[in-house]
């Protein structure tokens, strides 16, 4: 009986240091060892007796997007999808566009027609650049509201390799929980994503319960109505002045890109990271490098060829890899009990 007693004041003191938050049942999980490492992590950094413990404002959790909340491989990144409509399909720009820019639509439309994706090489090196490159001048103009508007309307339209799925609800269920669980557990979270900047908190920002300064992306230069060639240090904002979109890239927030934005806009260094590719293996090493606190690293990996869009050849060696560079690895196939939601099917592709 005392032993039983000992337990159950043990239990009810775990309980009490983590302020009885962790509230999420992780419904959308089977039980595996990325969840498991990642609950014990949690639970000791918010217990004050704990060797794991980390203060409240120093608990900061950095989320890739595509690939690792989002779906990547629908058959392809949300922002080429979007780009491919603008310059093809969008009655108002289609006859303004470039042939550089139709060369690249036309590419990311026969990849989605053949049901293929990124994962699988169909682009050549180089696409994520040019990519940048174009989408920035084909919505250079736009206001931030107009911007805004226009990625509303087009999260609306429906996924055509899936049933029951809308470009802006195609999140992954068993990561929106993670998210929660860090949130009730007085965890700061950022979407650090090498998409579009202004596009992912349109995506984000509701959905997943994080604050607009918490995104971090691709960047495109503003420029004011008026200001025409003149520098931004020169120019005055005025009364009748709108900020708009030009179309000068400043950064794809790829590999270090990732690092050195989480230095510039969090200044502090991360203590969870979760990722899905090698373009996330940089923000992993550098929160788990010389960190004054414990810190993980997830990477989740796309093994699952029947309710989602995956290129299995590329996915069978990526747990031995990122194992062996020390992260936790994630298996959507093994550890998701549903990946989009019971109600969504995958389907053929067509045409978007």
């Amino acid at each position: 009986m005392k032993k039983i007693i000992a337990c159950l004041l043990s239990v009810f003191a775990l309980c009490s240091c983590s302020s009885g938050k962790e509230a999420t049942k992780f419904e959308y999980w089977n039980e595996c060892s990325s969840l498991t490492t990642l609950k014990e992590f949690v639970t000791k950094s918010v217990n004050e007796k704990s060797e794991g413990y980390i203060p409240q404002e120093d608990r900061l959790a950095v989320f890739d997007m595509d690939g690792t909340l989002y779906g990547e491989l629908f058959p392809t990144y949300l922002e080429y999808v979007m780009y491919q409509y603008r310059v093809l399909d969008d009655t108002t720009y289609k006859d303004k566009a470039t042939e550089e820019q139709i060369t690249l639509a036309t590419e990311i439309k026969d990849c989605m027609m053949n049901g293929k994706s990124t994962a699988g090489n169909t682009f050549p090196d180089g696409t994520d650049m040019r990519h940048a490159t174009l989408a920035a001048q084909v919505y250079a103009g736009m206001t931030v509201n107009q911007f805004n508007d226009y990625v509303d309307a087009f999260l609306d339209k429906e996924v055509p390799a899936f049933n029951n799925m809308t470009y802006g609800t195609a999140f992954y269920q068993p990561m929106k929980e993670v998210i929660t669980y860090l949130q009730e557990n007085d965890y700061s979270v950022y979407v650090v994503s090498g998409s579009d900047r202004m596009l992912c908190r349109r995506l984000c920002c509701d959905y997943l319960n994080v604050a607009p300064d918490h995104i971090i992306g691709m960047d495109v230069e503003f420029r004011a109505t008026h200001q025409g060639d003149i520098p931004g240090v020169n120019y005055t904002f005025v009364a009748d002045d709108e900020v708009l979109r030009s179309d000068n890239l400043i950064i794809k927030n790829l590999k270090f890109n990732k690092v050195m934005l989480i230095n510039q806009e969090i200044g502090k260094q991360p203590v969870l990271s979760f990722g899905n590719s090698g373009g996330d293996t940089a923000m992993h090493t550098y929160t788990i490098t010389n960190n004054p606190y414990p810190a993980e690293a997830f990477m989740l990996v796309a093994d699952d060829a029947e309710r989602d869009y995956a290129v299995l050849q590329k996915a069978e060696p990526l747990p031995e890899l990122w194992e062996g560079l020390g992260f936790n690895v994630i298996s959507m196939k093994n550890d998701f009990k549903t990946i989009y939601g019971e109600n969504v099917v995958k389907k053929p592709v067509v045409a978007a």
